[in-house]
């Protein structure tokens, strides 16, 4: 294969992450934090242990954006590798990201969890939705993302190329390198949530459709309803946005370290589409939540205007009136 077509790949693939990347850096931002306000805002979701997940999956999100997604645009995109430049920001980012990306799955996977045991018919496994089980199970989520990261502490370090003679962050154990490409990536933070996500989502779609004819207060039958909605709709996504990423890897898996110019680059350039596809999960919840759930989109409408806008004009009003007096 010629090699302007290897040039052709490669710059298109930096093209895709650069466009791709800030567009979803961009997006990010925004529906991040608008998605916070609308759970933080309504006493509704402040109570829900569904909900409770969702929060703090938007937080972990956001974080991600910042630590994971902008480091990913700035190396693979413009060349600029800050992992190179300090050995604390080589082990830090390692570290953060297997606490991000666990804590974000295992956040919408208790989420979906949830909502199965909430529109289930008897009424024992409704004792799990519970804010203070919900608590305790992000802290132990929490806790063993701390431990499962300390190997990322260890093992990720600044090696000197023999080649460049340059700093170059990467594995420094080989049997970790390993546990990484065959487990981690593959498993724990791609094909596992993503089984998960859907088997109970199937589940909580079916409990749905006799949920109607149970005897529960309509305002919580509502809220079930939403939620669950939200969830299914987040599980599809999950399915179209993840699974490129856990093919790519079982391909290349299969493959090997190729020594053809052109097989290389085509999995670099693979790697850097489905890579943009795998950020979207951290981007597209409030999106997702906005066009599938026409009771979110009011609600959020009623956070924004009805309540932060008149509290600040209000605000204002008693500003002014202060400094006349």
């Amino acid at each position: 294969m010629s090699s302007s077509t290897i040039a052709t790949l490669s710059i298109a693939g930096q093209q895709i992450v650069i466009c791709g990347g800030i567009f979803l850096f961009i997006t990010g931002v925004v529906g991040g934090p608008l998605m916070l306000i609308t759970l933080l805002s309504l006493r509704t979701f402040r109570e829900n242990s569904c909900a409770f997940y969702l929060i703090i999956m938007s937080i972990v999100n956001i974080l991600n954006l910042f630590i994971a997604l902008l480091t990913f645009i700035m190396t693979t995109g413009f060349g600029i590798n800050w992992l190179n430049m300090s050995r604390s920001f080589c082990k830090f980012r390692p570290f953060y990201l297997q606490f991000g990306n666990i804590m974000s799955f295992t956040c919408i996977c208790l989420a979906t969890i949830d909502q199965f045991f909430a529109t289930c018919s008897n009424q024992r496994w409704h004792q799990w939705n519970r804010i203070k089980i919900a608590k305790r199970l992000i802290l132990g989520a929490i806790l063993f993302c701390l431990l499962h990261g300390i190997p990322f502490l260890l093992y990720y370090d600044l090696n000197i190329s023999s080649t460049t003679g340059n700093s170059i962050c990467g594995f420094t154990n080989v049997i970790f390198q390993t546990y990484f490409n065959v487990f981690h990536f593959p498993v724990l933070i791609t094909s596992l949530p993503v089984f998960i996500i859907l088997l109970f989502g199937f589940l909580a779609y079916r409990n749905l459709q006799h949920i109607s004819h149970r005897t529960i207060p309509l305002v919580r039958r509502e809220l079930d309803k939403q939620l669950t909605t939200m969830i299914l709709a987040e599980a599809l996504s999950e399915v179209i946005f993840v699974t490129p990423t856990c093919i790519l890897n079982l391909v290349n898996y299969l493959i090997g370290n190729s020594s053809d110019p052109f097989t290389v680059a085509l999995i670099s350039f693979f790697r850097n589409l489905t890579g943009i596809f795998y950020y979207i999960h951290f981007v597209s919840p409030f999106y997702i939540y906005f066009c599938a759930s026409k009771r979110f989109r009011q609600q959020l409408i009623y956070v924004l205007f009805k309540v932060h806008y008149n509290r600040w004009r209000h605000q204002r009003v008693v500003d002014v009136a202060n400094i006349d007096i």
